[in-house]
């Protein structure tokens, strides 16, 4: 089966994620380096699941996790979030809205099938942009402690924070819009059925 190119793509930005850990490796930012590993193991928990849970996930998903987990590792390697604050981290909180959304629409219509809770559109249409907004929320106490307990800049003030929030949201708005007409189009039955792998049959 002949692969996407958009996922070749996805594989750079996994290739430029690792270059951006040999650099910090090479610098002795060792924390960058961790934190540049984490991102690295992250853009392949879609194959994981795919081995794991025979669940396969759209080629564009892959490609999002992978260019927003190359953008928060090279903004904080190479720099990036101060050398072009504040649209960088904005673009970042934008597709970070995005890819969140993303996955929890792809999450909900999988615990819908399996757990047969029966969600309504709007039920999974609120479940996509509440989940963002979690993770946003969470994501910003994770820069409040890291800056308050390890002296860290990775806040600039109630402004950044809320415009940051807004991004996230506005990501997740644009997906729970999209999502809400793909399901005007398509049941989630038959869009869960997609992210399944169909199993085989016993061999006779």
């Amino acid at each position: 089966m002949k692969r996407p190119a958009g996922l070749y793509l996805a594989y750079l930005f996994q290739f430029l994620i690792a270059a951006n850990i040999l650099i910090a490796l090479s610098l002795g930012e060792y924390s960058q380096v961790f934190t540049g590993v984490i991102g690295l193991f992250l853009t392949l928990v879609p194959a994981i699941a795919t081995r794991r849970w025979s669940i396969t996930l759209p080629w564009q998903v892959n490609l999002l996790i992978a260019f927003l987990l190359y953008l928060h590792v090279a903004g904080e390697i190479q720099g990036y979030y101060l050398l072009y604050y504040p649209y960088y981290d904005k673009i970042a909180h934008l597709i970070a809205g995005i890819t969140v959304s993303v996955l929890a629409f792809a999450i909900v219509l999988l615990l819908d099938r399996f757990s047969r809770l029966n969600l309504t559109r709007w039920m999974i249409v609120g479940f996509i942009i509440i989940t963002a907004m979690a993770m946003e929320g969470f994501w910003e106490i994770y820069e409040w402690t890291f800056d308050t307990f390890l002296g860290t800049n990775l806040q600039h003030g109630l402004d950044d924070t809320m415009l940051d929030m807004i991004f996230v949201l506005i990501g997740s708005v644009i997906v729970a819009l999209a999502g809400n007409r793909y399901l005007s189009r398509f049941s989630k039955e038959e869009i869960a059925e997609r992210l399944v792998i169909p199993k085989e049959p016993p061999a006779e």
